[in-house]
């Protein structure tokens, strides 16, 4: 089999063309992946939850750590994974593997160490931020971003490294890899939720704005690991994993006291304080899912353009009623968690008051951003066809 990994000039693979996994135990690395990519949706869910609860603390919380961890498990595991390769004795590991300034691993574990370094760059990075400028109320800080570029690359570094052992190994190891990368694919749509949190709160799910954000990139994602799992139902999978990590954790974490530290103080907070309730993602994942298979003959930018409006008009019909639900007084239980408000919420905030914020001040500036919101659909999905295709095809 053909290596078809595109690589830069300096980056050489040997001559020796792969042979095809055959043993039946999945490789340690694999399992590293998945502690790695628990920790990181963990420890920002817990993170932006602490902030929301108890304020900016030291550097040294719990949700910080676990953080870190998903960066130092990852960056060492990978790098020794590149450095057992090099200098080891096992030619078949070399291979099976690229060639990068003299190095010899995985493809994925040379990403991943790399997020690793940026992930652990971005700590005293943030620290002095907050130092400086204080409580930071938007997610999007410079350290964020690069905290956001690590754990980017850590993820599809993880999503690479099981790809490649996937792509090359016998059937029965073929499918015990695959719940493996649609649990991977699943904690990748958590952390792009959790990326544009600002803009999924229920208040704004009767603006555009909300649809928008979240049919940018999110179709790629769930659209390219679907094809490259190869399984009949992964989008609706990895759907499943977000709802239910956010589930666990909107149920978990109010039973844990706590109370804020900084004020101004707004709301009496005596418990932890979760992230909203899930987005009805499985719903538009589904209805692909079940109907791609008879778009597969199609013109590709006619499967993209039939796939993106199916993502954005199913999406807005369940989550649009839902949303009504969300203000009403039946949500506000531990079950949906709309009673949970931050302590720096003040009384006419939107979310205190359980009213909708009417983002678009017109209706043309409503329909015009949700025309955005299904070009970024379209486009996301042929993107994701596009990269899914290629992902088939890694196999170092």
């Amino acid at each position: 089999m053909a290596n078809v990994v595109a690589l830069p000039s300096h980056v050489q693979t040997p001559a020796i063309e792969p042979t095809r996994a055959t043993a039946v135990s999945i490789p340690w690395y694999a399992w590293t992946a998945v502690v790695a990519a628990t920790a990181v949706i963990v420890g920002l869910y817990w993170d932006i939850s602490w902030h929301q609860t108890i304020g900016r603390d030291t550097f040294w919380t719990p949700a910080h750590l676990c953080i870190q961890f998903c960066a130092v498990l990852a960056g060492f595991s990978c790098a020794y994974l590149i450095l057992s390769t090099t200098f080891g004795h096992d030619q078949s590991a070399k291979d099976m593997s690229v060639r990068i300034w003299g190095f010899y691993g995985p493809l994925g574990a040379f990403v991943a160490s790399w997020g690793g370094v940026a992930m652990i760059t971005s700590a005293p990075f943030d620290n002095w931020w907050h130092n400086a400028y204080g409580l930071d109320v938007e997610i999007l800080s410079p350290p964020h971003v690069l905290l956001a570029i690590g754990i980017t690359a850590i993820s599809w570094g993880n999503i690479l490294l099981v790809l490649g052992l996937m792509n090359r190994a016998d059937a029965a190891l073929r499918r015990r890899l695959q719940w493996i990368l649609l649990y991977l694919a699943g904690t990748i749509v958590v952390l792009d939720m959790i990326l544009k949190l600002e803009y999924s709160s229920r208040v704004l799910m009767h603006s555009a704005v909300f649809y928008k954000v979240v049919c940018i990139a999110l179709p790629f994602g769930m659209v390219a690991l679907a094809k490259a799992s190869r399984h009949r139902w992964g989008m609706t999978i990895m759907a499943a994993v977000y709802s239910l990590f956010n589930l666990i954790m909107l149920w978990i974490l109010p039973l844990f006291p706590a109370q804020p530290k900084l004020g101004p103080v707004y709301q009496h907070i005596t418990h932890m304080d979760p992230l909203y309730f899930p987005v009805l993602l499985i719903a538009p994942a589904f209805v692909l899912d079940l109907l791609w298979p008879r778009m597969e003959g199609w013109n590709k930018w006619l499967q993209a353009a039939v796939a993106g409006l199916l993502f954005l008009v199913v999406l807005v019909a369940v989550q649009w009623p839902f949303a009504d639900f969300l203000m009403s007084p039946g949500s506000r239980n531990w079950f949906f968690g709309t009673h949970y408000v931050g302590y720096f919420q003040t009384a006419d905030d939107p979310e205190v008051r359980n009213v909708f914020d009417a983002f678009e001040a017109t209706r043309a500036e409503f329909w015009t951003t949700m025309t955005w919101a299904l070009v970024s659909a379209i486009v996301s999905v042929r993107i994701g066809m596009a990269w899914g295709n290629w992902l088939r095809q890694v196999k170092r």
